[in-house]
């Protein structure tokens, strides 16, 4: 498998110590659709992370009932996971995209 095109991340039975690899090679057109994928990873990131926090500031100052604290403390754990596996994609494409020396 190859290092520019894969994103490797643990699954959720880290006792067993599963690895998951996801690799997928898509043809890209031109420099702008590298730019627009770029773009469309970067707000989905973004959109993650604020979500995340959001969530964690009313968990911390103690916003709603407990059973909405405890969905909304499952909920940050889920955008914070959503939020790596975004920042890896970014990765993985700048890896793939960066020019060979």
């Amino acid at each position: 498998m190859s290092d520019n095109n894969s994103v490797n991340g643990k699954g959720s039975d880290l006792t067993a110590g599963i690895v998951r690899s996801v690799e997928k090679a898509r043809a890209v057109g031109s420099e702008d659709d590298v730019a627009a994928l770029e773009g469309a990873l970067l707000a989905a990131r973004a959109s993650e992370l604020a979500e995340a926090r959001r969530r964690g500031d009313r968990v911390f100052f103690g916003y709603g009932s407990e059973t909405a604290r405890e969905s909304m403390s499952a909920e940050v754990i889920q955008r914070s996971r959503r939020w790596k596996m975004l920042d890896r994609l970014l990765a993985a494409l700048e890896a793939a995209t960066r020019e060979p020396r």
